[in-house]
């Protein structure tokens, strides 16, 4: 498996080898020693793990949790093509306002690790593009919160020509800055806190 710090601090993607034969192709899309070596700890326990499916050109987030309780996330895609994104909203971070994208599809299998606190955006590239996640907390919807993905200051890779398909409360979500300004983004040391606490 081979694995690549994303600009975001904190995040990484994994891709697999992956073992084509007549039958298909088999590979191991977590494994637990390139995590823990990455990552500098386990896989968190899992508390939920979730599924979506989307058509050709819904963009889903920037969702993030609130920390407390926060929540990490590893994401891959096991059906059709998603750009995957990585945004930086926790405040004080080195990496604050950064984000990287990482192409998630069944043939190369990658998957991508979100350390608690960070924004999760998708694109999605084809029809019935489905993305997996495993979650560190489970679902509590006043805990979840958004950015806009459209934030002309991130500039975020939205495909142009033609209007994303979005949730209402994803057009509604503030810019970066606005969020910060109204005190909803988590702080980088409060998320490094429950980080380190989820190894325990």
């Amino acid at each position: 498996m081979s694995v690549r710090a994303l600009d975001v601090e904190g995040a990484f993607e994994f891709t697999p080898r992956v073992f084509p034969d007549e039958r298909g192709i088999f590979a191991s899309q977590f494994q637990e020693s390139a995590f823990t070596q990455a990552v500098g700890g386990p896989l968190f326990p899992v508390a939920q793990i979730s599924h979506s499916r989307s058509k050709r050109g819904v963009v889903r987030g920037i969702h993030f949790t609130a920390a407390p309780p926060g929540a990490a996330k590893y994401v891959c895609c096991p059906r059709g093509r998603a750009l995957d994104i990585v945004v930086d909203t926790r405040v004080g971070s080195p990496t604050f306002g950064r984000w990287d994208a990482v192409l998630l599809d069944p043939q190369d299998l990658r998957a991508v690790y979100f350390p608690v606190g960070v924004g999760h955006a998708f694109v999605a590239l084809e029809d019935d593009t489905v993305m997996s996640y495993l979650l560190s907390a489970s679902y509590v919807a006043e805990n979840e919160l958004a950015v806009s993905p459209l934030d002309p200051e991130l500039a975020l890779p939205i495909p142009e020509g033609r209007a994303p398909v979005m949730s209402a409360r994803d057009w509604a979500a503030p810019t970066l800055a606005e969020a910060r300004v109204r005190d909803v983004l988590p702080s980088y040391e409060r998320c490094q806190e429950i980080q380190r606490a989820l190894w325990r």
